[in-house]
């Protein structure tokens, strides 16, 4: 298993040394919220790029890419029927592909779930082909890139856009390109009314990428959800991309957030393999 953090753990501390303590704990990944670096991605200068980047391989971490895209951002919108907003959109994500290219990552998630929303009477079926739409503007840049895209089922509680891994399947065969992909969160995957772990398997096929954590809101171990079964489906499947963990809820702290979730990742993946720790 790779096990990374989402750097928004860190705001409001120092990214420094919470990265230093990652590192120390056993993450060797870094996934960034492009919102730490500056609320318009276009904005972001080639020197705070570099410098973040240089950081984070510094510490011996790589970046392995982007999530919540859209998040902090006016103007764009996945889902619209207004033609305009959704070629804004797609030129927005292409300005994001270059942002990740450049912190050396090679991955982005897509969940921003305020930015893709629909309004009935608009029907999931038109939101979807709105999206796909937006999205098959993406392949070649993201084929150049040498970029994943990958797509993040959200749970009602977060809209109503893409709540099932089946959701999510329909938009990515719908694109049909190697570079657009699926990504399981457990927090997400806990609403959708059948265990994780057998979603976890059933989308073997197209999963790039996994975020651990619980529907409490804080990292893998720290609340209801019994991991093992899940990390024993990931290893069952021989998923070979990143464990990331993301949080929400930040009062636990961020020594304990990361040692918590190392340790029920690192105890999880032991029993998975045979070798308990």
């Amino acid at each position: 298993m790779k096990y990374a953090i989402c750097n928004e753990t860190f705001e409001g501390t120092s990214h420094r040394e919470g990265l230093a303590l990652a590192k120390k704990l056993g993450y060797c990944g870094v996934e960034v919220a492009p919102f730490t670096l500056g609320l318009d991605c276009r904005k972001i200068s080639q020197s705070t790029r570099r410098e973040y980047r240089s950081m984070v391989e510094d510490l011996g971490l790589k970046i392995i890419g982007l999530h919540w895209l859209l998040a902090k951002t006016d103007g764009f919108h996945l889902t619209t029927d207004d033609a305009s907003v959704r070629s804004k959109t797609a030129d927005y994500f292409k300005s994001l592909i270059e942002l990740c290219s450049d912190l050396g990552g090679d991955l982005m998630v897509l969940g921003s779930p305020m930015q893709r929303n629909f309004v009935p009477p608009m029907t999931h079926e038109q939101a979807m082909a709105n999206a796909v739409d937006v999205l098959e503007q993406l392949t070649g840049d993201l084929r150049a890139a040498q970029v994943r895209l990958a797509i993040e089922p959200l749970g009602p509680q977060e809209g109503n856009f893409l709540n099932h891994a089946s959701e999510a399947r329909t938009m990515i065969e719908a694109i049909a390109s190697p570079n657009v992909r699926l990504h399981l969160d457990v927090k997400a995957m806990s609403s959708e009314g059948q265990a994780i772990e057998q979603i976890v398997r059933d989308n073997a096929d197209l999963l790039i990428h996994f975020h651990a954590n619980d529907p409490n809101k804080l990292g893998p171990g720290m609340g209801d959800v019994d991991q093992a079964p899940i990390f024993q489906a990931l290893h069952d499947i021989r998923y070979s991309g990143w464990v990331s963990v993301e949080v929400f809820d930040y009062s636990p702290g961020v020594e304990t957030i990361l040692t918590s979730s190392m340790e029920t990742m690192v105890r999880c993946a032991g029993l998975a393999a045979g070798h308990p720790v």
